[in-house]
């Protein structure tokens, strides 16, 4: 009878180990523009055994958004890592009598943030960040843009990934520059020369990219 008891109590202490094992797996949190929408269902499946990833609800759109919604989209949880990127919305020229998808236009539309406004905005979103998270902090560097974007220009995601890394050197948070691998990756893969976004396929590649950085983290 001891022994059965003894076998019981074995059971019910691995089924209690195995329980928390499976609790204890790390959050991830990825916030961004729809290009992160676009890689995090290929991240989901590629850390399955890892981690649990979540993105923000929707898009992230550009930092002003961010500003103002980061600490709805942190919630009560407790992340472990929070990955997040801005630059695609932010430089992005719109002009309000624009027939093109998100009035889009370089030639006649005001900048949604100047480089020196994204800049503080970012510096605001990482005090936000670091008052209401314990979680390691990762920034991702804005993506490759086409030369026939309508309302992008081609030099800007440099300028303005130049000024995010000043801001993450100041607050010692690591940085993921994938901007050449998305340029290369973007050429193959993408949606075409007057477009930021990319095939599924193209997904997937910048999804093992943001994985095979994240995978180090944890």
């Amino acid at each position: 009878m001891k022994s059965l008891f003894n076998l019981l109590l074995l059971v019910s202490l691995l089924l209690t180990t195995l329980a928390t094992c499976k609790k204890s797996k790390p959050k991830i949190l990825i916030i961004g523009d729809s290009i992160s929408i676009g890689y995090t269902p290929f991240v989901k499946e590629n850390l399955i055994e890892r981690a649990e990833v979540y993105h923000n609800p929707g898009n992230a759109q550009h930092t002003g958004t961010g500003v103002n919604k980061i600490e709805e989209w942190l919630g009560d949880q407790d992340w472990d890592i929070i990955q997040f990127n801005w630059g695609l919305w932010d430089l992005c020229y719109r002009h309000p009598d624009s027939k093109v998808q998100g009035n889009r236009d370089k030639v006649n539309g005001a900048i949604t943030y100047q480089v020196e406004d994204y800049a503080a905005n970012l510096d605001s979103i990482v005090i936000l960040l670091k008052q209401n998270t314990e979680a390691k902090l990762i920034f991702v560097s804005t993506t490759y843009v086409p030369a026939e974007e309508a309302g992008r220009f081609v030099e800007d995601p440099i300028r303005y990934n130049i000024v995010a890394e000043k801001i993450m050197e100041k607050h010692s948070i690591d940085i993921n520059d994938i901007y050449e691998e998305s340029k290369n990756i973007h050429q193959a893969f993408g949606k075409g020369p007057d477009d930021v976004h990319y095939s599924k396929a193209g997904y997937e590649k910048l999804g093992l990219v943001i994985t095979q950085f994240l995978e180090k983290q944890l």
